[in-house]
């Protein structure tokens, strides 16, 4: 093969002229294999843990669909996810005990003023 800068002979498989420089039709067709080395994130992952924290149904929900995106992309960010199912299953159990000890004290003072 010859280059189309400079005219000299050059390998077949070479990505670059060793003389000038200049970019193959090879390196053209080894570009996209290049940028797609794995550094993808699980961003529904990290989004369900943050909101395990403020909204823990909503944290619950995108931490379980991140779990699963994480088998796709090879394991990425799966502690997190993990982490965001735990973390809002624990925030859920501490409200619905908070809300149902508010409960009961607002029957019981209810039911008091009713005796009184």
């Amino acid at each position: 093969m010859y280059c189309k800068n400079c005219g000299n002979q050059i390998d077949d498989n070479a990505a670059v002229c060793i003389h000038c420089g200049c970019a193959t039709e090879n390196q053209q067709t080894l570009q996209p294999v290049q940028q797609t080395t794995g550094n993808e994130s699980n961003t529904i992952a990290i989004v369900g843990f943050v909101f395990a924290f403020l909204f823990p149904l909503v944290g619950l929900i995108c931490s379980i669909i991140g779990l699963k995106k994480s088998k796709e992309l090879g394991g990425a960010q799966k502690g997190l996810a993990v982490a965001g199912i735990v973390i809002s299953a624990i925030v859920m159990i501490i409200e619905i005990i908070v809300i149902a000890f508010y409960a009961s004290l607002i029957i019981a003072l209810i039911s008091g003023a009713a005796t009184m």
